[in-house]
């Protein structure tokens, strides 16, 4: 689990990003910032596209930097949107971020204010679907 300096440092890189997000349709702009286990940040926006729902989520964009990088593990993820409500990932994000987390992979849910709500993996995604079991060192 990242410190709070480290958490800090996540916050500000998706909150940023977030402003680069591509959401004429949704008008909700979402900004993730993750780390990885080597200690590598990547950061992902939304982007949105015409032929709804052809577009990336936030998290989709992060993980795809990530692993083009060369990284496969996520430690950390924030999740910056705004809006009234608390916003997690979607369940596709879900699955998609459990491809590459442990059942203690932190998720990090905030506003525009700071970190509101923290999740486990294994809270936001429990059973999560796998074609086969991952060697002990992934989980």
């Amino acid at each position: 689990m990242a410190d709070d300096k480290t958490l800090t440092r996540l916050y500000e890189a998706a909150k940023s990003v977030r402003d680069r997000a591509h959401a004429p349709y949704s008008e909700f702009p979402v900004g993730v910032a993750l780390i990885s286990d080597t200690g590598a940040v990547y950061t992902g926006c939304n982007i949105e596209n015409a032929s709804y729902p052809e577009g990336w989520c936030a998290e989709t964009s992060a993980i795809a930097h990530m692993v083009v990088a060369g990284d496969r593990k996520i430690q950390d993820i924030v999740v910056v949107a705004g809006g009234e409500r608390l916003c997690t990932p979607c369940g596709g994000c879900r699955q998609r971020i459990a491809e590459f987390a442990t059942p203690s992979t932190r998720i990090h849910a905030a506003s525009l204010d700071g970190i509101e709500k923290s999740f486990s993996m294994a809270d936001l995604l429990p059973d999560a679907f796998v074609l086969r079991d991952e060697p002990e060192t992934n989980t």
